[in-house]
């Protein structure tokens, strides 16, 4: 059977044990997932299965809010007062607070459980602030109806402006915490939430479908036995009541939305992956797998060291020398089935699948180092959304150069000379500055064999980007203004928060070499603003470019691999067609 058979994965075996739909595991005969032999590398990495939960959006005017285990009932905080001063704001937690408002069917449904939801907001107005804080919830009030128990909870959408409206943020973080609800609230096989008036388009259905099925993410594939966790694994199905009408797409808008979260599910799926499942042959069979399962929308073109060679791709291959596997440079090409063409976009993501630094090797930090694969994740998970939504008027290369750096006879050592595929020439000072160099050719491929009239590159480059920005937002590097605007627009919509950084021209004096064009590495200041400065050697000067660092964001330390920049980048490429 094909390893890409869904009856065959790996993680859906090991489930399939743990709910006893399958025998038990002979530990001595079987391994709980793919990885290497001792002769032989991992071929193909497994992907965390979707989350079971349905979900559904109904006018509240068609059903029954309250048939439901779980009854979620959103609303907003009164409306401050607009000469209310800083100081009275500092001051909330002191004075009391404006009560909730239930209107529409929360205030049906509160009259008619006797008031029970105005007592619950009193009860916990402190701590709830009354929905203050979007995302908020109270603690579950457990409710006798009709002689059956349910748990109501109220959910916080933030304070009401009419003329400003709800943004995105508020809708995904309402998103994510029915999901959370959903998992901690035990043995609930269904839940319904009323959203509040004025909630209920198209575009709402899908930021909060995103951040709903997001949350459910559970990485279970290398878990045996009872360390395995399944996110709201009772649930079945949940439903969201609109005040007013629904529209007739509400259905196309929620599956949008569960689209988006199965390629933010991939990009934690690769950044989670160890080095001994995930190398560059396993990344370049997830990128055929995309492309099989997109439709025929994407098409898979994977390009190893002969052809790298033919095209000179020597920045590349001086560091895939040192990989245990073959150089697997990973072109997808998304197309729209029908329509004229607007625009062609490129996206290239930073593919090493291990940094070891080389044999300038890292003294810290090496064992957080294969999310260094974080840009080919987020442009990989985006390619994965792309399939699935299928944006008009748009044609996206998604471009990754994946290998590994490693230490071996081959690897590449301070002070060799690399020649990339434009004729530049490299003086390699610093091994663990390896990231550039392999991108250096994937955006020259962008650039002229693809002909991308814009290019955004994803990576994880630089410690210095950390220390500027912290580890939630990125930095964007570009001269080109509308591209800076736009992309600032789209990290707004999405979440993936971005701050636009200086490309300082003089600071290119640091990467002068006294015997080759350039260096990989600049001086000890400014290390984000040079790694960006050497980026833009590859792509053509009139040509909308902008350098990504997601270095921060990819990893947190608490829970592992974000999903950062999918989204991003889902939005961006769909916006370009338009």
């Amino acid at each position: 059977i094909s390893s890409r058979s869904p009856l065959s994965s790996p993680v859906v075996n090991h489930l399939q044990q743990i709910r006893g739909g399958a025998s038990s595991l002979n530990m001595s005969a079987e391994r709980p997932f793919e990885t290497w032999t001792f002769d032989k590398h991992c071929e193909t990495m497994a992907w965390s299965p979707a989350p079971e939960a349905a979900l559904t959006a109904v006018s509240a005017a068609d059903g029954a809010v309250d048939d439901a285990d779980l009854v979620i009932v959103g609303v907003f905080a009164p409306a401050k007062d607009e000469d209310e001063t800083k100081e009275e704001t500092e001051d909330d937690e002191e004075k009391e607070m404006d009560p909730i408002v239930f209107t529409g069917k929360a205030k049906e449904l509160d009259e008619a459980l006797g008031g029970a939801l105005t007592d619950l907001a009193a009860e916990n107005s402190k701590a709830f602030q009354n929905g203050g804080a979007a995302g908020t919830m109270t603690p579950a009030a457990r409710i006798v109806v009709d002689g059956k128990a349910k748990r109501y909870v109220l959910l916080g959408f933030g304070a009401e402006d009419p003329k400003k409206g709800v943004e995105s943020t508020t809708l995904m973080k309402a998103g994510g915490a029915v999901a959370s609800a959903c998992h901690d609230q035990k043995k609930v096989g269904s839940a319904s939430v009323l959203l509040p008036s004025r909630i209920g388009g198209d575009a709402a259905l899908t930021d909060f479908s995103t951040a709903f099925h997001s949350n459910l993410y559970a990485d279970n594939r290398y878990r045996t036995g009872k360390k395995v966790e399944l996110k709201a694994e009772d649930v079945k199905a949940v439903q969201l009541f609109c005040e007013g009408e629904v529209s007739s797409e509400a259905a196309s808008a929620i599956a949008k939305g569960a689209n988006l979260a199965k390629g933010v599910s991939l990009t934690k799926d690769i950044v989670n992956a160890p080095h001994n499942v995930l190398n560059s042959e396993s990344l370049a069979d997830t990128a055929k797998r995309i492309a099989e399962e997109s439709g025929g929308s994407i098409t898979c073109e994977i390009l190893g060291k002969e052809e790298c060679e033919a095209r000179g791709m020597g920045a590349y291959l001086g560091v895939a020398r040192g990989s245990e596997t073959e150089p697997q440079f990973i072109h997808l090409t998304y197309k729209p089935k029908e329509g004229d063409i607007k625009k062609k976009v490129g996206i290239v993501g930073k593919g090493l699948l291990f940094d070891t630094g080389g044999y300038n090797i890292k003294t810290a930090m090496m064992e957080l180092m294969k999310f260094d694969c974080g840009g080919a994740a987020a442009v990989l998970g985006a390619a994965r959304a792309v399939g699935d939504i299928q944006p008009e008027g748009v044609e996206a290369h998604f471009v990754v150069a994946a290998c590994e750096n490693m230490i071996n006879a081959r690897a590449v050592v301070p002070s060799d000379i690399l020649t990339a595929s434009n004729g530049k020439t490299i003086e390699v000072l610093n091994t663990d500055a390896e990231g550039r160099l392999t991108l250096a050719d994937a955006l020259v491929f962008a650039d002229k064999e693809c002909g991308c009239e814009k290019i955004i590159e994803l990576s994880t480059l630089t410690g210095a980007c950390m220390i500027s920005l912290g580890k939630k937002v990125c930095g964007v590097w570009t001269d080109d203004d509308d591209l800076a605007e736009d992309l600032a627009d789209v990290s707004k919509v999405t979440g993936d928060k971005s701050w636009r950084m200086p490309l300082e021209k003089e600071y290119a004096e640091e990467l002068k070499s006294k015997i080759a064009d350039m260096t990989n590495l600049g001086g000890r200041y400014g290390g984000a603003i040079t790694a960006a400065l050497f980026l833009t050697e590859f792509v053509s000067k009139k040509k909308p470019y902008a350098h990504i660092d997601i270095a921060g964001p990819v990893w947190d330390d608490k829970t592992g691999a974000t999903g950062f920049g999918a989204k991003l980048v889902t939005e961006w490429v769909s916006r370009q067609g338009k």
